[in-house]
């Protein structure tokens, strides 16, 4: 028998904006899809995957590879066998219709990284109906590397927020995120010195802003590991947050601990 539902919330950007105009390929990373989800399968729960366009998230190809996973080919192509083909991955819902629907029947929410969440997960009105329902229940919360800048959603100009942050005016995002729901909260998220390195090697370009930078601006008390690329998870309340990629097995622990302790209480 199910100990109850869990929503992964995922992308459906494939380009990201980059500095000097245009955009770069983008995506969500498979590591921080899949590892979590089969955690929360693996616990008894069962996974209802949403996407703002209800279609399935783009893997970003720079996260498709065994060195995810530690290298561990094996697992590597575990998790490619279960996002391709297990039905908790491929019956993905619209945000809206899971609105509708009714959230009181989800135990907890998930969003995995890759730095597609950047550009519509931090804006979708649908994922800050979803966000403001579990943070006043205390709900678990989780999210991931990139994943933990669509907590901006739950803002109520979060569209403005995210404008701000592009255009450079940092006093005017600061304006914006007025009342925001998680300020105050300790978390973590992909460092600007991690970001750095993707920038150089896989985006060959330059972001618009830093996810340190947007959430300490929106108010949160922002944690980042000593060692870039180094696991790191920070639990606050009812959110739950880890920095990078090589923190999908560290999160999804903490993830599955906080679930069966809501379940139970």
């Amino acid at each position: 028998m199910s100990k109850g539902k869990v929503l992964v919330v995922g992308s459906n950007a494939t380009r990201i904006e980059i500095q000097g105009g245009g955009t770069g390929a983008t995506g969500q990373y498979l590591n921080e899809t899949v590892v979590p989800a089969m955690a929360v399968i693996a616990a008894g729960y069962d996974v209802v995957l949403a996407t703002p366009n209800g279609t399935k998230p783009h893997i970003d190809e720079a996260s498709d590879s065994a060195q995810h996973f530690e290298g561990d080919e094996t697992a590597y192509r575990r998790a490619k066998a279960f996002y391709a083909e297990d039905p908790a991955m491929n019956q993905v819902r619209t945000l809206l219709s899971v609105v509708e629907e009714g959230l009181d029947g989800y135990a907890g929410v998930f969003v995995p990284g890759g730095q597609a969440p950047v550009v519509d997960l931090m804006q979708d009105p649908a994922l800050g109906e979803i966000l403001r329902h579990f943070h006043e229940r205390a709900k678990p919360t989780a999210l991931l590397c990139h994943g933990p800048i669509a907590v901006a959603a739950a803002m109520p100009h979060a569209r403005e927020f995210r404008s701000a942050l592009i255009a450079g005016a940092p006093a005017k995002a600061r304006e914006w995120a007025a009342d925001w729901q998680y300020a105050g909260y300790r978390m973590t998220v992909f460092s600007a010195t991690e970001e750095r390195v993707v920038e150089d090697h896989i985006l060959h370009a330059k972001m618009y802003f830093n996810m340190p930078e947007a959430l300490t601006l929106a108010g949160g008390e922002v944690v980042t590991g000593a060692v870039d690329f180094e696991p790191h998870v920070v639990e606050d309340r009812e959110l739950i947050t880890g920095q990078n990629p090589r923190s999908d097995h560290p999160l999804a622990a903490r993830f599955v601990a906080a679930l069966d302790r809501a379940v139970s209480a």
